[in-house]
């Protein structure tokens, strides 16, 4: 969310920033709308000074022992009608509040133009694609002819978009995660945590995933509980309506949740296999910081996604998005990328996105630096996907034989060093 006095003192420049997300904002609802509450404000000034005016004459009148029974009248009119300009005053600003909710972000000024993905900017490509000597498969062929991924029997117990693991398949889901929380605990310095599953709906709110978004999440009926699309939410939340001391700044968290999300706006993409689910696993990675260090966390915080990328030993590209491909509530966001060789293509496996005090400005999250208290930036990204990381190894991994070699920082904790069919 944004401020209100500042969007409505440079409402044009915000306006020509965000036409580059290809939203356009309405100049005479917002003009008519700051019109009415400006009048509202200077009707109520005026009788505030008229009630000042009248009370001190009936102040006086009664020294001099005259009937003040009608000035007594009219101020209690005028009060009342203060009152009733008070209330469309704050009626309007509810307005603005709820009109400013459902507007994005304002992309930094180093994110590139451009309107869809294809003109996203690539930052940077880390290891070469794997060369076969035959035919890679995909993961949905190799994971059931391995008889670790059963996607058939996953749509009898739930439905289409969901998956069931066995075996080594999902020790190897267990072990990805174990891995990736003990690299950023142990080395890039993050505290982890365990938060709740779901959420209400202030939570959705403040991380900016409601009212747009409410389609794409799941809802448990007669509860204002909802089943978390990314553990960004419930970990951003830990701070709601809390005054954090700047010296303790930056704040960096990761956490494993399931995540699931309902897909309704991307019907008939990734239908095959498991990218695309309606329930998978994630480490997430969320930031604190000042408003001057932000941008430098964000920059840290995509090299310790791309690393366990790089431990794995697996391919992968770092692109920063474009205004018309950015989220809502971002302001800078960096994709990074794995290698598939069974889609023959880079698929995201990880978003890193600064949101400046866009979220915790909806989220009441603020730091205090002395005796000036001021809203903090938000950063959160993938540490990575779960289900995606499987799906990336057991591609790239892939032998003639079709068995899958298990990387080696990860056997360890998988206890094997080659995957073979049952």
């Amino acid at each position: 969310m944004h401020d209100l006095a500042y969007f409505r003192a440079n409402f044009q420049e915000i306006a020509q920033r965000l036409s580059t997300r290809g939203n356009a904002l309405n100049l005479d609802g917002f003009g008519e709308l700051d019109a009415r509450r400006r009048a509202a404000i200077s009707r109520a000034e005026g009788l505030k000074a008229q009630r000042n005016q009248e009370s001190a004459q009936i102040a006086q009148l009664k020294r001099q022992g005259q009937d003040t029974t009608e000035q007594q009248k009219r101020v209690r009119a005028i009060g009342d009608e203060i009152a009733s300009c008070d209330e469309q005053v704050k009626a309007l600003d509810e307005d603005f509040r709820q009109w400013l909710a459902g507007i994005p972000n304002i992309p930094h000024e180093s994110v590139p133009v451009g309107k869809t993905s294809d003109e996203n900017a690539e930052v940077r490509r880390v290891g070469d694609p794997p060369r076969f000597d035959f035919e890679p498969k995909a993961h949905w062929d190799l994971g059931p002819e391995l008889g670790i991924l059963d996607l058939e029997r996953a749509a009898k117990i739930t439905g289409a978009r969901f998956a069931l693991y066995w075996g080594l398949g999902a020790r190897l889901e267990r072990a990805l995660i174990n891995f990736m929380l003990d690299v950023h605990t142990r080395h890039h310095g993050y505290t982890e945590v365990l938060p709740p599953f779901l959420v209400n709906s202030q939570s959705l709110f403040g991380t900016a995933q409601l009212p747009k978004f409410a389609d794409d999440l799941f809802k448990c009926e007669k509860h204002d509980f909802w089943l978390i699309p990314t553990a960004e939410v419930p970990v951003t939340n830990i701070y709601r309506d809390e005054t954090l001391d700047g010296d303790a700044l930056p704040i960096r968290l990761c956490a494993y949740t399931p995540c699931f999300r309902s897909e309704a706006g991307s019907y008939g993409r990734d239908v095959r296999g498991i990218i695309r689910q309606h329930q998978f696993q994630k480490v997430e990675l969320v930031k604190f910081t000042r408003p001057e260090q932000s941008y430098e966390e964000l920059e840290k915080l995509t090299a310790d996604a791309e690393d366990i990328l790089v431990r794995l030993g697996l391919p992968f590209r770092t692109v920063t998005l474009c205004t018309g491909d950015l989220g809502a509530s971002s302001a800078k966001t960096y994709d990074i990328e794995v290698w598939l060789p069974g889609q023959n293509a880079y698929k995201e496996i990880s978003s890193c996105s600064n949101f400046e005090a866009y979220q915790a400005r909806r989220a009441g999250i603020r730091f205090r630096s002395g005796k000036k208290s001021e809203y903090a930036h938000t950063l959160n990204g993938s540490g990575l996907a779960i289900g995606r990381t499987w799906v990336a190894i057991v591609e790239n991994y892939q032998q003639k034989d079709g068995s899958v070699v298990v990387p080696e920082a990860l056997r360890p904790y998988l206890g094997e060093e080659v995957i073979r069919g049952r």
